[in-house]
């Protein structure tokens, strides 16, 4: 499929899931553009887009922890990327986790 086809939000933002390859742990979700989608598959490295700063970012860039790109795989509807990757470093999160998703979620109302 061509990065023009995947369906982006009225942003221009499509969600990435990011899985480490061979352990199928989920390591990140985070946005990319049509062009950062682009410059991941050319460069082989994840390259994402930071809502908060307006700007592209390229992981690992200034602590080393960088995502070798193994395949980049689109969900039924397109509008979904699954970023399968061998991550290089201490970790994918920025607080120096393995993985972002670390925090069980309960149910208050319980």
């Amino acid at each position: 499929m061509d990065v023009s086809r995947l369906r982006y939000n009225e942003h221009g933002l499509i969600p990435a899931i990011v899985q480490q390859h061979d352990t199928g742990d989920v390591l990140m979700m985070a946005w990319m553009t049509a062009s950062t989608v682009r410059e991941t598959i050319a460069t082989g490295e994840t390259v994402f887009w930071s809502r908060s700063r307006g700007q592209r970012w390229r992981k690992g860039a200034t602590s080393g922890n960088i995502q070798k790109v193994v395949s980049v795989t689109a969900d039924c509807d397109a509008d979904a990327v699954l970023v399968r990757v061998d991550q290089r470093g201490s970790g994918a999160c920025h607080t120096g986790a393995p993985s972002c998703f670390f925090q069980d979620v309960e149910n208050d109302d319980v």
